[in-house]
């Protein structure tokens, strides 16, 4: 899907041009400048033509603080990584010097930049955009945003010069792996190893990777498609704006994924930063590989596979069932055995479930354990079926969803799981009046 950015100085009016396009209020605005600082990103239809739109934050004079440089640093980055550009100028103050400072640097990228003076609220306002010719430009479009006046020619003009949406490629079933993780666990190096060349940069300080980088390759008759991501840290400890744009591109690398392949430094163990990635990938419906990595740097008195499985269940209950590798991304120790555990969990998580053998696992789990009343009302439990897949979701349809215990859905989840072999991915258990019951409660 093509992308378009939308750069300017603080409070010329970028992000109600966004939430204006987007139809939400998902960009903060405010008169005070400076109150977007990371990216924000919307899916965008005009007309009948689909793109996404990135707000940035304002572009600054550089040498104001270290602040100011790493919010234009990552506004020029945008714009860099976009297929068309929107600047924003502020009609109402007029020309400023930053302002022509971002146009020298726009015009050294070779790609459609569509320069709008903003605030001119009417006609006779118009001729307040004319000072911005002074900047060598061909055409201004003069707009207000605010009361969405000249935003059709704008955005006509801007969908015309967007590429096609890029075609899906030729293998349908190409298995997408997303690798997430903390910082210089060795996602870049397992790329490295996995393809055989250098595809990324590999170096010991952390945050290198900024880009999410696709590499297809074939692996016997499958083919995947492997995404290398910057890595994911806590929030308090991503001061720079830079790092984190990178983890906005590693958590929609994982909306572009089916798999995630979750590293794990060996010699630091499982982290609560880990988990917290793990429960992103899994909060998103995608399968988990947990790859542990630097296997050959664990002393080897400690080197003990079932141990640290066995640390990680009893740390991290919701990991307990997630399979695990070990590997050596440096040595290639370990990593050829990522695809038959790739393959298990694809299986997992597109699988097909008969209703037959659904509700054969439902009458023997709520036989062998009923569940409990609430406020005097037991649920029963009349049938389920699969209603979807990637990952498998099944309804279950009952005398009282409502009634329909935390603790009973994770019994019965763990029961299907079990029946079914569906680790590492999730599962999700959707519970429905049957039709005859939602009849006679309304």
């Amino acid at each position: 899907m093509p992308t378009v950015a939308i750069v300017g100085r603080p409070n010329v009016g970028k992000s109600t041009l966004f939430n204006r396009l987007a139809r939400s209020q998902r960009a903060m605005v405010d008169s005070q400048p400076g109150v977007t600082r990371d990216r924000n990103i919307a899916r965008v239809r005009w007309d009948t033509t689909e793109f996404l739109l990135v707000d940035t934050g304002g572009f600054e004079d550089a040498d104001q603080s270290p602040l100011a440089a790493a919010v234009r640093a990552q506004s020029a980055l945008a714009a860099a990584e976009a297929d068309a550009v929107i600047a924003l100028f502020d009609g109402r103050e007029g020309l400023n010097p930053v302002d022509r400072e971002l146009v020298r640097q726009l015009r050294t990228l070779r790609k459609p930049v569509f320069f709008a003076v903003n605030k001119l609220d009417t006609p006779a306002h118009d001729d307040a955009a004319a000072e911005f010719f002074a900047l060598g430009l061909a055409e201004i479009f003069p707009i207000s945003v605010a009361h969405g006046r000249g935003m059709d020619e704008l955005m006509e003009r801007l969908v015309a010069q967007l590429p096609l949406p890029a075609a899906e490629t030729a293998a349908g079933n190409a298995v997408r792996l997303a690798l997430v993780g903390r910082p210089n666990v060795g996602k870049s190096s397992l790329l490295n190893c996995i393809v055989g060349y250098e595809r990324a940069i590999v170096d010991a300080t952390p945050g290198t990777t900024r880009d999410a980088v696709d590499t297809p390759f074939q692996y016997g008759d499958q083919g995947y498609v492997l995404v290398d991501t910057a890595g994911i840290r806590r929030r308090p400890r991503v001061h720079q704006h830079l790092e984190r744009a990178s983890v906005v591109r590693a958590l929609r690398a994982l909306e572009r994924a089916e798999v995630a392949l979750l590293l794990i430094d060996a010699t630091e163990g499982m982290t609560d930063q880990d988990a917290r990635i793990a429960g992103y990938a899994w909060e998103r419906g995608r399968a988990l590989l947990l790859v542990i990595n630097k296997w050959d740097a664990v002393a080897r008195e400690r080197r003990d596979r079932t141990t640290f499985q066995t640390r990680i269940a009893e740390q991290y209950a919701t990991l307990a069932e997630v399979p695990c590798v070990f590997v050596s991304a440096l040595t290639g120790q370990g990593v050829q055995t990522i695809f038959p555990a790739l393959q298990r969990l694809v299986a997992a998580h597109r699988a097909q479930m008969r209703t037959v053998e659904l509700n054969d696992v439902l009458g023997a789990a709520t036989h062998a354990q009923a569940p409990a009343s609430v406020h005097g009302k037991r649920p029963r439990f009349f049938y389920a079926t699969q209603t979807g897949s990637a990952p498998p979701v099944i309804t279950i349809f009952t005398s009282a969803p409502d009634c329909v215990q935390t603790a009973y859905e994770r019994y019965l989840a763990n029961q299907f799981r079990e029946a079914f072999h569906l680790y590492g991915t999730p599962l999700r258990l959707r519970f429905r009046p049957r039709p005859r019951e939602a009849t006679r409660g309304s």
